[in-house]
């Protein structure tokens, strides 16, 4: 996949496109479906294939003070749509100035004399320009004046969830890591560098390492514990993770994520460090003692190892 950030430079060098345009987050099913539309529709009328996204999300831009919870970072979200065999990915810019320009101003100016888009896929609720009381009816409209075919996508539905990045969000909110992945076709992850701590882990039986996130902006499941599969250095380790405030030590207020890598021996510090989440097995506890908490850790491990197991056996 061809990723072009600078519209005006490579104009001159874009082939005749069918695309579609959105955030993209988490790139879950529902996305994937889309672009596998875009994918078919180019093939059928020899045109390529194009997603046009943006690098920060929109309402940043408009609003100062938004903070969004973000189920990939740029970088991931490119290397997510680089599997789904679209040839061309544009990261467009999102500014006042792109705000400001009504939805035919956008298709005149950005998608037919910068991009060329000779057709435009529509997600089901998706609505763009600067007057968002436009719709399908009148893109179609438009396109016709500016010879662009615009097409409406159907929705997509997993059983009966109709998948979005909000659904996914809020269920990682909720700590259902397991149905979170189901609605992206991928385990939710986060990446980090693992930083010093106070290593009571060691003195617990269980150590740890401490991650410090890559981005802030990343949207961290509920606090509680997980079976996570660990990759360092593209090795793949299974593993224990817990986030929280670890009441049971009391040490700060601080919330961490720490990760216990099962038969594992080496120095972590400094690496780079992808968690995936497999599933949550029990929220945050206050424990009596240190003696409570390593049986209820030992039983943690336990857990995570049978569901590691009933996974490779399924």
């Amino acid at each position: 996949m061809k990723l072009i950030t600078d519209i005006v430079e490579e104009n001159k060098h874009l082939e005749a496109s069918v695309a579609t345009i959105g955030f993209f987050d988490g790139v879950h099913k529902g996305h994937c479906f889309l672009l596998e539309k875009v994918c078919e529709i180019a093939k059928t009328r020899s045109l390529n294939s194009m997603v046009i996204t943006f690098p920060l999300h929109p309402r940043m831009v408009m609003q100062s003070d938004y903070v969004p919870r973000l189920l990939t970072t740029f970088e991931e979200k490119c290397r997510l749509l680089s599997t789904t065999g679209v040839k061309t990915c544009v990261a467009l810019p999102f500014t006042h100035e792109l705000a400001m320009l009504s939805a035919y101003e956008f298709m005149r100016k950005i998608l037919r004399d910068c991009l060329h888009i000779r057709v435009l896929l529509v997600g089901y609720d998706h609505r763009f320009g600067h007057n968002r009381n436009e719709g399908f009816e009148d893109y179609v409209r438009y396109g016709k004046e500016l010879g662009i075919n615009v097409i409406q996508a159907t929705p997509f539905s997993w059983g009966n969830v109709k998948i979005s990045s909000s659904i996914v969000r809020n269920l990682l909110t909720k700590g259902d890591v397991r149905m979170a992945s189901e609605c992206l076709g991928y385990n939710y992850f986060i990446s980090g560098t693992v930083v010093g701590g106070h290593q009571i882990g060691r003195t617990l039986g269980f150590p740890t390492a401490n991650l410090q996130i890559e981005d802030s902006l990343k949207l961290i499941p509920k606090d509680g514990v997980y079976a996570v599969h660990v990759y360092n250095e593209e090795k793949r380790h299974q593993g224990m993770l817990n986030i929280g405030y670890r009441p049971t030590i009391n040490e700060n207020d601080s919330r961490t994520i720490e990760v216990h890598l099962f038969q594992f021996e080496g120095d972590l510090y400094r690496k780079k460090l992808r968690i995936d989440f497999v599933e949550r097995i029990r929220g945050e506890q206050k424990f009596l003692n240190r003696q409570a908490l390593v049986h209820q850790l030992t039983l943690d491990a336990n857990a995570c190892m049978k569901i590691f197991e009933t996974k490779q056996n399924a």
